[in-house]
């Protein structure tokens, strides 16, 4: 994804929606920023006023009413820092939601997504609005008004502010430029290095009993020491940056304070206007060093919002489709030509076949063929770039995809089990009907291997069903596909983990869905289960190389395989 610097409706719709509270957090940062003249002032009637007349009382009236303006200070800046986590709170809300659904449609149509990575770029951009570096972007454009105060007080402190100031924002401005590329550099390893990290880690078995660790460790160290070195030379140059602008406040200040002090020497100036000089120039240039400081922060948090910009305007918020009458289970494929995400190829080319409710198609063919495109082409999981695929007669990508759920069950390869119990993965994680739950498992053939687990339907399992064998994940999630008495099923090697018995129960089960009048589904290898098919769907090489019903097509291969021993 290319980054893109014009933000997405989505993102500028949720800063829009806190104009107001940002308008507040200026107004209270315009009030505590004069209110920050306050020291300066209470200095310069101490040693004008208080010490020339030697009166007490004013000095303690001065000091009391200084204490509440300090009060009304800390309060304010107590409530622009709760109005700061109000808008990054909603800020995430209006978002949050999206940006899932955007990195969830990025992992189906491209496959490479790093989730971790993404939806961290909305906590990172909701956290910059929290921290302490945000205050610098509000507080810098006062720091005019102190330089106007000032050269009120002599041209000379507010020559040597604004030179100051200067000095210090072409610091800020190489800060920028200097980190901009290694930032840059070393988010793209620490990515890769997360990618490559996960999948090793998701393979750690197959790494373990061939040997394969060390080698990938190193892959995965390359990548991750690339980020630390790139995050290194990032932070050598703005840790340099950042101390020089930090001696050079001091020093400022300090070339104030005695400039102010020659002035006062000779009778330019009053003793209280050079310290109060001094503390005013050290206020106005702070915000100048916080940004300095901030820019290595502000630099990740563009970054990540970059990514956030080209994810949404890649995925903007999805059509809800129609909430059409409950299906049949008819469906027909129409000409479809499939290219699977990052493919330049088709996996898939001109499919057509249609069944009806309550019929059986068998799709076969040798590895490579797309069977497994087909399954995600009928699911609704990828699109065809040519063709519709029809349910009752509607293209299946107009139906509502969260009321169309509850009528289709899919058992992929990758069975795709959840973290969490058993109950919740038959049921789908919504809410969990015991009677639906059972009847689904008694359909798969598992409600007995499921009793006699220590916690029975409250096990609780690990990501990608943890704990089971692969067997048992594959039944599992064959009763999380016959849940609710679906009316398309759709089985992609459904029995590929499965031993005799467990063959046995599939075979119920697709007789069982066959007499409810569901439509099903099922890609397989093995020749013992074609018996229970009505049709036989063909595939070589992404096309249709026979379809019809069962006996049709098998003797068809039956006299293709003679011809060949003939022919040799």
């Amino acid at each position: 994804m290319k980054p893109m610097m014009v933000p997405s409706e989505a993102l500028k719709r949720a800063l829009h929606k806190q104009k107001r509270s940002l308008l507040h957090v200026a107004g209270f940062s315009a009030i505590i920023n004069l209110l920050m003249l306050i020291p300066a002032i209470y200095m310069l009637q101490v040693y004008d006023r208080v010490l020339s007349s030697a009166n007490i009382d004013t000095l303690l009236l001065i000091s009391i009413i200084v204490a509440g303006f300090f009060l009304l200070m800390g309060a304010l800046e107590w409530v622009r820092s709760r109005v700061l986590i109000g808008i990054s709170e909603h800020f995430d809300n209006e978002l949050h939601t999206q940006v899932f659904d955007a990195v969830y449609q990025h992992q189906i149509k491209v496959g490479n997504a790093n989730p971790g990575l993404l939806i961290n770029d909305l906590n990172q951009v909701r956290q910059f609005m929290t921290g302490t570096g945000i205050f610098a972007f509000f507080d810098a454009p006062w720091a005019p008004l102190f330089l106007i105060v000032l050269f009120f007080f002599h041209p000379l402190l507010g020559t040597i502010a604004l030179v100051g100031t200067v000095i210090l924002l072409i610091l800020a401005l190489l800060n920028e430029v200097w980190a901009k590329k290694p930032l840059q550099a070393s988010s793209q390893a620490t990515a890769n290095a997360t990618r490559l990290a996960s999948g090793i880690i998701n393979n750690a078995e197959v790494a373990q009993a061939m040997g394969m660790q060390h080698s990938l460790q190193s892959r995965w160290q390359a990548q991750h020491q690339a980020g630390i070195r790139h995050q290194s030379e990032a932070s050598n140059l703005s840790s340099v940056l950042t101390a020089t602008s930090k001696i050079l406040r001091l020093a400022l200040q300090s070339v104030v304070l005695g400039a102010g002090a020659w002035l006062a020497v000779d009778g330019q100036i009053t003793a209280g206007m050079m310290i109060a000089g001094s503390i005013i120039a050290g206020r106005m240039l702070s915000p100048v060093e916080q940004l300095v400081g901030a820019f290595k922060q502000w630099q990740s948090v563009k970054l990540s919002r970059q990514r956030l910009d080209a994810l949404l305007h890649q995925y903007p918020e999805p059509q809800t489709g129609l909430d059409l009458p409950t299906p049949t289970g008819k469906l027909s494929v129409e000409n479809a030509t499939l290219i699977p995400p990052m493919a330049q190829t088709p996996s898939l080319s001109n499919i057509n076949f249609e069944i009806n409710p309550g019929e059986i198609l068998a799709i076969i063919g040798p590895s490579g063929a797309g069977k497994s495109s087909i399954a995600r082409l009928i699911t609704g999981i990828w699109a065809p770039r040519m063709g519709k695929v029809r349910l009752d007669g509607a293209d299946i990508f107009q139906w509502n995809k969260q009321s169309l759920g509850p009528h289709l069950g899919y058992l992929p390869q990758d069975v795709g089990l959840f973290a969490g119990s058993i109950s919740e993965n038959i049921a789908r994680f919504g809410d969990i009907n015991d009677a639906a739950v059972i009847k689904a498992a008694q359909l798969a053939g598992v409600h007995e291997m499921i009793l006699k687990l220590p916690d029975g339907y409250n096990t609780v399992l690990g990501d990608g069903g943890m704990g089971l064998s692969g067997g048992e994940k594959q039944r599992i999630g064959l009763a999380r596909a016959v849940y609710g008495d679906p009316k398309l099923v759709i089985l992609d090697e459904a029995n590929s983990n499965l031993d005799d018995a467990g063959e046995a129960a599939l075979a119920n089960t697709l007789k069982t869905l066959k007499q409810s009048g569901s439509s099903i589904i099922f890609i397989t290898h093995r020749a013992n289960i074609l018996n229970l098919s009505d049709k036989i769907l063909l595939l070589n090489k992404g096309h249709v190389q026979a379809f019809g019903p069962k006996q049709q097509v098998l003797g068809a291969m039956q006299q293709a395989k003679q011809g060949q021993r003939g022919a040799a």
